[in-house]
């Protein structure tokens, strides 16, 4: 299968589990048809990660799709207040799924750390202010920029009341160099970037 450019369903492997969960799991393919087993192989892997979450996750998306001799798995996580994302890949279908578990299930142990972390610094440790401020700095603008870029692609998502901290562990589970957040005692859209020197920098608009 390692020379085709394709998923062969022949592919056998044992039947999953019977689970019961709260969370919806959306699966797709992107230019692949998605076989019932493999469906079903889906559900079983990325549906059990519910359980190490005390809330539960809301829905999940899974996308599959193949570039040359790689099988492709993308998934997302919609927390409460979280994203989890997490991509892996080789060149087995079943073995990318067992891989992207296993990706998502290290980022969840994360993001529970940090949960706990914060909430013994909610009581007394150290302030979610504090926390934010520390972990944040002015932007700063260069001007020596030679042309303009086009906006070549634009994108639209809700944005979830949070303060600073919360955004700096969103943005790391996500691994995204920015993060556009709705800050919860300001009430306005505010951009968390990570700088050169990897810090972070925090844009709060002003009229």
């Amino acid at each position: 299968m390692a020379g085709t450019g394709f998923f062969q369903p022949e592919l056998a492997k044992p039947a999953p589990t019977i689970r019961v969960t709260s969370m919806q799991l959306f699966i797709k393919g992107k230019n692949l048809h998605v076989t019932d087993a493999l469906r079903e192989y889906a559900e079983e892997k990325i549906g059990h990660l519910e359980h190490y979450i005390d809330h539960g996750i809301i829905d999940g998306h899974v996308t599959m799709r193949t570039e040359r001799n790689e099988q492709i798995v993308d998934v997302m996580l919609n927390l409460r207040h979280y994203l989890i994302k997490a991509e892996e890949r080789s060149p087995d279908m079943y073995a990318s799924i067992d891989l992207v578990r296993d990706r998502l299930e290290q980022q969840i142990r994360k993001y529970k750390t940090r949960r706990r972390e914060r909430h013994h610094r909610q009581n007394g440790r150290l302030s979610a202010a504090d926390a934010g401020s520390a972990a944040v700095e002015p932007v700063e603008v260069d001007d020596d920029v030679p042309s303009a870029p086009r906006i070549v692609r634009s994108k639209q998502f809700a944005v979830k009341p949070m303060d600073a901290e919360e955004a700096v562990h969103q943005m790391e589970l996500l691994g995204h160099d920015f993060f556009v957040f709705l800050n919860a005692e300001t009430e306005q859209v505010n951009v968390l970037y990570k700088r050169k020197s990897g810090d972070l920098g925090l844009i709060e608009p002003t009229v």
